[in-house]
Protein backbone atom coordinates (compact mmCIF):
# COMPACT_ATOMS: atom_id res chain seq x y z
CA UNK A 1 0.00 0.00 0.00
CA UNK A 2 1.29 3.58 -0.52
CA UNK A 3 0.33 5.68 1.74
CA UNK A 4 0.75 9.48 1.60
CA UNK A 5 1.70 12.09 4.98
CA UNK A 6 0.82 15.47 4.44
CA UNK A 7 2.01 17.44 7.71
CA UNK A 8 1.94 21.07 8.63
CA UNK A 9 0.53 23.58 11.16
CA UNK A 10 -2.75 23.70 9.48
CA UNK A 11 -3.31 27.04 10.80
CA UNK A 12 -5.88 27.30 9.45
CA UNK A 13 -5.73 24.24 6.44
CA UNK A 14 -6.80 26.15 2.75
CA UNK A 15 -8.16 25.03 -0.35
CA UNK A 16 -3.92 25.06 -1.44
CA UNK A 17 -3.53 22.77 0.89
CA UNK A 18 -6.78 20.62 -0.38
CA UNK A 19 -5.77 21.00 -4.03
CA UNK A 20 -2.24 19.66 -3.44
CA UNK A 21 -3.01 16.85 -1.75
CA UNK A 22 -5.73 15.72 -4.14
CA UNK A 23 -2.80 16.57 -6.98
CA UNK A 24 -0.14 14.18 -5.23
CA UNK A 25 -2.89 11.50 -4.29
CA UNK A 26 -3.98 11.33 -7.62
CA UNK A 27 -0.52 11.29 -9.26
CA UNK A 28 1.16 8.92 -7.60
CA UNK A 29 -1.71 6.60 -7.06
CA UNK A 30 -1.91 6.86 -3.02
CA UNK A 31 -3.78 4.36 -1.51
CA UNK A 32 -4.32 6.16 1.74
CA UNK A 33 -3.45 10.39 2.86
CA UNK A 34 -2.31 10.79 6.44
CA UNK A 35 -2.92 14.27 7.51
CA UNK A 36 -0.80 15.17 10.49
CA UNK A 37 -1.29 18.55 12.12
CA UNK A 38 1.91 19.50 14.25
CA UNK A 39 2.08 20.46 17.99
CA UNK A 40 5.21 22.46 17.62
CA UNK A 41 6.58 22.90 14.71
CA UNK A 42 10.88 22.49 15.01
CA UNK A 43 10.82 25.97 12.48
CA UNK A 44 8.66 28.43 14.09
CA UNK A 45 6.37 29.18 16.87
CA UNK A 46 2.76 29.34 16.45
CA UNK A 47 1.42 32.95 16.79
CA UNK A 48 -0.40 34.39 20.00
CA UNK A 49 -3.91 33.25 20.23
CA UNK A 50 -3.61 30.53 17.70
CA UNK A 51 -6.63 28.01 17.98
CA UNK A 52 -6.15 24.78 20.18
CA UNK A 53 -4.64 21.53 19.46
CA UNK A 54 -7.89 20.53 19.37
CA UNK A 55 -9.18 23.19 17.04
CA UNK A 56 -6.78 22.42 14.66
CA UNK A 57 -7.24 18.77 14.70
CA UNK A 58 -10.82 18.96 14.01
CA UNK A 59 -10.26 21.75 10.94
CA UNK A 60 -7.92 19.44 9.54
CA UNK A 61 -10.54 16.73 9.49
CA UNK A 62 -13.17 18.85 7.58
CA UNK A 63 -10.13 20.04 5.53
CA UNK A 64 -9.57 16.28 4.47
CA UNK A 65 -13.41 15.20 4.31
CA UNK A 66 -13.04 18.12 1.64
CA UNK A 67 -11.35 15.59 -0.36
CA UNK A 68 -13.70 13.47 -1.38
CA UNK A 69 -11.65 10.58 -0.70
CA UNK A 70 -14.15 8.65 2.37
CA UNK A 71 -12.34 6.28 4.40
CA UNK A 72 -8.86 6.90 2.20
CA UNK A 73 -7.62 10.00 4.29
CA UNK A 74 -7.48 10.15 7.92
CA UNK A 75 -6.59 12.97 10.16
CA UNK A 76 -3.96 11.98 13.06
CA UNK A 77 -3.50 13.82 16.36
CA UNK A 78 0.15 12.01 16.80
CA UNK A 79 1.97 15.06 16.91
CA UNK A 80 -0.56 16.81 18.52
CA UNK A 81 -0.54 13.98 21.96
CA UNK A 82 3.63 14.43 21.36
CA UNK A 83 5.47 16.71 24.03
CA UNK A 84 7.92 19.09 22.81
CA UNK A 85 8.44 19.89 19.04
CA UNK A 86 7.33 17.87 16.01
CA UNK A 87 10.06 16.30 13.85
CA UNK A 88 8.87 14.65 10.57
CA UNK A 89 11.77 11.93 11.21
CA UNK A 90 9.88 10.80 14.53
CA UNK A 91 6.66 10.94 12.86
CA UNK A 92 7.70 9.01 10.22
CA UNK A 93 9.33 6.41 12.73
CA UNK A 94 6.46 5.98 14.25
CA UNK A 95 4.32 5.53 10.85
CA UNK A 96 7.01 3.09 9.88
CA UNK A 97 6.36 0.98 12.88
CA UNK A 98 2.58 1.51 12.20
CA UNK A 99 2.70 0.09 8.84
CA UNK A 100 5.78 -1.30 8.37
CA UNK A 101 4.87 -3.42 5.15
CA UNK A 102 3.98 -0.25 3.20
CA UNK A 103 5.46 2.33 1.35
CA UNK A 104 5.47 6.13 2.77
CA UNK A 105 5.35 9.21 0.93
CA UNK A 106 5.92 12.18 2.68
CA UNK A 107 3.74 15.22 1.18
CA UNK A 108 5.60 19.08 1.21
CA UNK A 109 5.62 22.59 -0.20
CA UNK A 110 8.29 24.38 -2.04
CA UNK A 111 9.80 25.77 0.45
CA UNK A 112 10.29 22.81 2.52
CA UNK A 113 11.34 21.03 -0.20
CA UNK A 114 14.39 23.06 -0.58
CA UNK A 115 15.59 23.56 2.98
CA UNK A 116 15.29 19.67 3.39
CA UNK A 117 18.92 18.90 4.06
CA UNK A 118 18.64 21.38 6.90
CA UNK A 119 15.91 19.63 8.65
CA UNK A 120 16.74 17.39 11.66
CA UNK A 121 17.76 13.60 10.41
CA UNK A 122 17.41 14.69 6.63
CA UNK A 123 18.97 10.88 6.09
CA UNK A 124 16.74 9.14 8.12
CA UNK A 125 13.91 11.31 6.54
CA UNK A 126 14.79 10.21 3.13
CA UNK A 127 15.29 6.47 3.82
CA UNK A 128 11.73 6.41 5.50
CA UNK A 129 9.74 8.10 3.19
CA UNK A 130 9.96 9.48 -0.83
CA UNK A 131 9.50 12.72 -1.18
CA UNK A 132 6.62 14.46 -3.36
CA UNK A 133 7.27 17.87 -3.54
CA UNK A 134 4.35 20.41 -5.30
CA UNK A 135 5.17 23.94 -6.81
CA UNK A 136 2.12 26.01 -5.88
CA UNK A 137 2.81 28.93 -8.00
CA UNK A 138 4.64 29.65 -11.58
CA UNK A 139 7.32 30.40 -10.01
CA UNK A 140 7.90 26.93 -8.37
CA UNK A 141 9.62 25.73 -11.88
CA UNK A 142 11.10 22.43 -13.06
CA UNK A 143 14.46 24.09 -13.35
CA UNK A 144 13.95 24.78 -9.67
CA UNK A 145 13.11 20.99 -8.47
CA UNK A 146 15.92 20.05 -10.52
CA UNK A 147 18.94 21.57 -8.65
CA UNK A 148 17.42 20.64 -5.16
CA UNK A 149 16.50 17.12 -6.22
CA UNK A 150 20.22 16.24 -8.28
CA UNK A 151 21.73 17.63 -5.20
CA UNK A 152 19.85 15.46 -2.75
CA UNK A 153 20.25 12.34 -5.13
CA UNK A 154 23.98 12.89 -4.94
CA UNK A 155 24.12 13.01 -0.72
CA UNK A 156 21.75 10.72 0.11
CA UNK A 157 21.54 7.81 -2.69
CA UNK A 158 18.46 6.56 -1.18
CA UNK A 159 16.09 8.84 -1.53
CA UNK A 160 12.86 9.03 -3.95
CA UNK A 161 11.35 12.40 -4.90
CA UNK A 162 8.50 13.01 -7.00
CA UNK A 163 8.11 16.89 -7.93
CA UNK A 164 4.73 18.36 -9.42
CA UNK A 165 3.96 22.03 -10.43
CA UNK A 166 0.37 22.36 -9.65
CA UNK A 167 -1.09 25.38 -11.84
CA UNK A 168 -3.86 27.17 -10.89
CA UNK A 169 -3.95 26.09 -7.53
CA UNK A 170 -4.73 28.71 -4.33
CA UNK A 171 -1.55 30.51 -3.63
CA UNK A 172 -2.07 32.39 -0.20
CA UNK A 173 0.06 32.11 2.96
CA UNK A 174 -1.51 31.31 6.44
CA UNK A 175 -0.42 34.39 7.82
CA UNK A 176 -1.98 36.59 5.46
CA UNK A 177 -5.22 34.20 5.82
CA UNK A 178 -5.31 34.85 9.30
CA UNK A 179 -5.06 38.28 8.59
CA UNK A 180 -7.45 38.09 5.73
CA UNK A 181 -10.57 36.14 8.50
CA UNK A 182 -9.73 39.32 11.44
CA UNK A 183 -11.36 41.39 8.63
CA UNK A 184 -14.18 39.56 7.54
CA UNK A 185 -12.36 38.38 4.49
CA UNK A 186 -10.72 35.16 2.75
CA UNK A 187 -13.84 32.72 3.47
CA UNK A 188 -13.46 31.72 -0.31
CA UNK A 189 -10.04 30.58 0.22
CA UNK A 190 -11.03 27.99 2.59
CA UNK A 191 -13.15 24.76 2.43
CA UNK A 192 -16.59 26.10 3.06
CA UNK A 193 -16.81 23.95 6.26
CA UNK A 194 -13.66 24.59 7.86
CA UNK A 195 -15.01 28.53 6.89
CA UNK A 196 -17.93 27.84 9.55
CA UNK A 197 -16.17 25.84 12.01
CA UNK A 198 -13.89 29.16 12.12
CA UNK A 199 -16.57 31.77 12.21
CA UNK A 200 -18.75 28.93 14.67
CA UNK A 201 -15.82 29.08 17.14
CA UNK A 202 -14.70 32.37 16.71
CA UNK A 203 -11.22 31.86 15.44
CA UNK A 204 -8.68 34.56 13.97
CA UNK A 205 -10.24 37.24 15.97
CA UNK A 206 -13.39 36.56 13.54
CA UNK A 207 -16.69 37.46 14.63
CA UNK A 208 -19.72 36.52 13.65
CA UNK A 209 -23.33 36.26 15.30
CA UNK A 210 -24.56 33.29 15.64
CA UNK A 211 -28.07 34.54 16.24
CA UNK A 212 -28.14 36.79 13.57
CA UNK A 213 -26.47 34.96 10.57
CA UNK A 214 -27.33 35.65 6.99
CA UNK A 215 -28.46 32.48 4.48
CA UNK A 216 -25.39 33.01 2.71
CA UNK A 217 -22.84 32.86 6.07
CA UNK A 218 -25.02 30.38 8.05
CA UNK A 219 -24.64 27.64 5.16
CA UNK A 220 -20.77 26.86 5.78
CA UNK A 221 -21.05 27.25 9.04
CA UNK A 222 -24.10 24.73 9.16
CA UNK A 223 -21.81 22.39 6.84
CA UNK A 224 -19.25 22.04 9.48
CA UNK A 225 -21.52 20.01 11.62
CA UNK A 226 -21.55 17.41 8.92
CA UNK A 227 -19.45 14.52 8.36
CA UNK A 228 -18.55 14.95 4.14
CA UNK A 229 -21.31 12.71 3.01
CA UNK A 230 -23.62 14.16 4.63
CA UNK A 231 -23.53 17.20 2.84
CA UNK A 232 -25.51 16.63 -0.17
CA UNK A 233 -28.37 15.56 1.10
CA UNK A 234 -28.30 18.63 3.32
CA UNK A 235 -27.79 20.99 0.38
CA UNK A 236 -30.36 19.02 -1.48
CA UNK A 237 -33.04 18.92 1.12
CA UNK A 238 -32.14 22.58 1.17
CA UNK A 239 -33.02 22.78 -2.87
CA UNK A 240 -36.05 21.11 -2.03
CA UNK A 241 -37.26 22.78 0.51
CA UNK A 242 -37.13 26.12 -2.02
CA UNK A 243 -39.33 24.57 -4.14
CA UNK A 244 -41.84 23.20 -2.02
CA UNK A 245 -41.79 26.49 -0.11
CA UNK A 246 -42.63 28.34 -3.54
CA UNK A 247 -44.53 25.99 -4.28
CA UNK A 248 -47.04 26.29 -1.54
CA UNK A 249 -46.82 29.88 -0.68
CA UNK A 250 -44.52 28.65 2.99
CA UNK A 251 -41.98 30.86 3.76
CA UNK A 252 -39.04 30.40 1.93
CA UNK A 253 -36.35 31.86 4.05
CA UNK A 254 -37.75 29.44 7.23
CA UNK A 255 -37.71 26.60 5.21
CA UNK A 256 -33.93 27.05 4.08
CA UNK A 257 -33.04 27.61 7.58
CA UNK A 258 -34.73 24.67 8.48
CA UNK A 259 -33.24 22.31 6.14
CA UNK A 260 -29.38 23.86 6.61
CA UNK A 261 -30.09 22.69 10.49
CA UNK A 262 -32.18 19.79 10.60
CA UNK A 263 -29.29 17.69 10.85
CA UNK A 264 -26.71 19.59 12.80
CA UNK A 265 -26.38 16.89 15.05
CA UNK A 266 -26.43 13.40 13.06
CA UNK A 267 -22.73 12.83 13.57
CA UNK A 268 -23.46 12.42 16.97
CA UNK A 269 -23.23 9.02 18.50
CA UNK A 270 -25.72 7.55 21.59
CA UNK A 271 -23.93 8.68 24.39
CA UNK A 272 -23.52 12.15 23.03
CA UNK A 273 -27.15 12.35 21.81
CA UNK A 274 -27.95 11.69 25.66
CA UNK A 275 -26.44 14.33 26.87
CA UNK A 276 -27.41 16.67 25.25
CA UNK A 277 -30.78 15.71 25.80
CA UNK A 278 -30.00 15.88 29.14
CA UNK A 279 -28.34 19.14 28.81
CA UNK A 280 -31.77 20.64 27.29
CA UNK A 281 -34.09 19.06 29.24
CA UNK A 282 -35.63 16.46 26.17
CA UNK A 283 -38.05 14.40 27.54
CA UNK A 284 -37.62 11.09 25.74
CA UNK A 285 -40.17 8.04 25.54
CA UNK A 286 -39.23 4.57 25.63
CA UNK A 287 -39.02 4.15 21.92
CA UNK A 288 -36.06 6.90 21.78
CA UNK A 289 -34.24 6.22 24.65
CA UNK A 290 -33.07 3.36 21.85
CA UNK A 291 -33.27 4.55 18.76
CA UNK A 292 -30.70 6.70 17.53
CA UNK A 293 -32.26 7.64 14.70
CA UNK A 294 -34.90 9.35 16.49
CA UNK A 295 -32.68 11.37 18.42
CA UNK A 296 -30.90 14.63 15.64
CA UNK A 297 -34.17 16.01 15.08
CA UNK A 298 -34.55 16.61 18.81
CA UNK A 299 -31.51 17.55 19.53
CA UNK A 300 -30.89 19.15 16.33
CA UNK A 301 -33.61 21.74 17.31
CA UNK A 302 -32.29 22.49 20.81
CA UNK A 303 -29.11 23.75 18.81
CA UNK A 304 -30.33 25.57 16.43
CA UNK A 305 -32.96 27.55 19.02
CA UNK A 306 -29.90 27.61 21.39
CA UNK A 307 -26.68 28.70 19.31
CA UNK A 308 -28.63 29.97 16.28
CA UNK A 309 -31.28 31.50 17.22
CA UNK A 310 -34.43 29.76 14.99
CA UNK A 311 -37.92 30.90 16.12
CA UNK A 312 -40.29 28.59 17.24
CA UNK A 313 -41.65 27.96 14.04
CA UNK A 314 -38.44 26.60 12.80
CA UNK A 315 -37.55 24.71 16.24
CA UNK A 316 -40.66 22.82 15.10
CA UNK A 317 -39.93 21.84 12.02
CA UNK A 318 -36.69 20.62 12.43
CA UNK A 319 -37.52 18.71 15.55
CA UNK A 320 -40.75 16.62 13.99
CA UNK A 321 -38.96 16.33 10.40
CA UNK A 322 -38.04 12.35 11.66
CA UNK A 323 -41.40 11.54 12.68
CA UNK A 324 -44.20 13.82 11.71
CA UNK A 325 -47.18 14.10 13.90
CA UNK A 326 -50.59 14.84 13.66
CA UNK A 327 -51.79 18.89 12.84
CA UNK A 328 -48.29 19.36 11.09
CA UNK A 329 -48.02 23.05 9.83
CA UNK A 330 -47.28 24.15 6.54
CA UNK A 331 -43.48 24.31 7.46
CA UNK A 332 -43.28 20.64 9.40
CA UNK A 333 -44.99 19.15 6.52
CA UNK A 334 -42.17 20.70 4.09
CA UNK A 335 -39.31 19.93 5.87
CA UNK A 336 -40.11 16.15 6.77
CA UNK A 337 -41.06 15.50 2.66
CA UNK A 338 -37.75 18.15 1.94
CA UNK A 339 -35.90 15.40 3.56
CA UNK A 340 -37.56 12.15 1.94
CA UNK A 341 -37.43 13.74 -1.48
CA UNK A 342 -34.41 15.27 -1.63
CA UNK A 343 -32.45 14.76 -5.35
CA UNK A 344 -29.46 12.45 -3.79
CA UNK A 345 -32.58 9.75 -2.18
CA UNK A 346 -33.03 7.03 -4.23
CA UNK A 347 -34.98 4.28 -3.28
CA UNK A 348 -37.88 2.24 -4.87
CA UNK A 349 -41.31 4.38 -5.22
CA UNK A 350 -39.48 8.09 -4.70
CA UNK A 351 -40.22 9.34 -8.40
CA UNK A 352 -43.73 8.75 -7.92
CA UNK A 353 -43.61 10.17 -4.38
CA UNK A 354 -41.64 13.25 -5.90
CA UNK A 355 -44.69 13.30 -8.15
CA UNK A 356 -47.59 13.39 -5.41
CA UNK A 357 -45.67 15.70 -3.59
CA UNK A 358 -46.07 18.38 -5.42
CA UNK A 359 -49.30 18.19 -6.86
CA UNK A 360 -50.82 17.90 -3.44
CA UNK A 361 -48.49 18.20 -0.05
CA UNK A 362 -51.14 16.38 2.46
CA UNK A 363 -51.67 13.52 -0.21
CA UNK A 364 -47.65 13.45 -0.55
CA UNK A 365 -47.24 14.19 3.23
CA UNK A 366 -49.48 10.18 3.79
CA UNK A 367 -47.85 8.65 1.06
CA UNK A 368 -44.61 9.14 2.57
CA UNK A 369 -45.94 8.52 6.42
CA UNK A 370 -47.26 5.45 4.82
CA UNK A 371 -44.26 4.28 3.57
CA UNK A 372 -42.12 4.77 6.17
CA UNK A 373 -44.51 2.62 8.44
CA UNK A 374 -44.92 -0.23 5.74
CA UNK A 375 -40.56 0.12 5.45
CA UNK A 376 -40.30 -0.44 9.56
CA UNK A 377 -42.36 -2.68 9.64
CA UNK A 378 -40.90 -5.01 7.02
CA UNK A 379 -37.71 -4.44 9.19
CA UNK A 380 -38.87 -5.46 12.09
CA UNK A 381 -38.50 -2.21 13.57
CA UNK A 382 -41.03 -0.64 16.16
CA UNK A 383 -42.95 2.50 14.30
CA UNK A 384 -42.88 5.79 16.49
CA UNK A 385 -46.22 6.63 17.82
CA UNK A 386 -45.79 10.17 16.02
CA UNK A 387 -45.96 8.46 12.57
CA UNK A 388 -48.58 6.34 13.30
CA UNK A 389 -50.76 9.52 14.65
CA UNK A 390 -49.34 11.67 11.74
CA UNK A 391 -50.88 8.88 9.10
CA UNK A 392 -54.04 8.22 11.05
CA UNK A 393 -54.94 12.17 10.94
CA UNK A 394 -54.51 12.55 7.58
CA UNK A 395 -57.08 9.52 6.83
CA UNK A 396 -59.34 10.87 8.84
Amino acid sequence: MKIGVYGGTFNPPHLGHVTAARAVFELLKLDLLLLVPDGQPPHKMLPPGSPSPEQRLEMTRLAGEQLGLGERVRTLDLELKREGRSYTAETLRQLHQQYPEDELWLLMGTDMFLTLQAWREPGEILSLAGIAAFGRTEEDTEELFSVQRDYLYRTYPQARIFTLTIPGVVDVSSTELRTMLARGEGGNLLPPAVYGYILREGLYDTRADLKHLPLRTLRPVALSYLKHKRIPHVLGTEQEAIRLAERYGADVEKARVAALLHDCTKRLDMEEQLALCRQYGIRLDALEQQALKLLHAKTGAAIARDVFGVDDEIYRAIWWHTTGHAGMTLLEKIMYLADYIEPSRDFPGVDKLRAVCYKDLDEGLLMGLEMTIEEMTSMGNPVHHATIEARDALKG
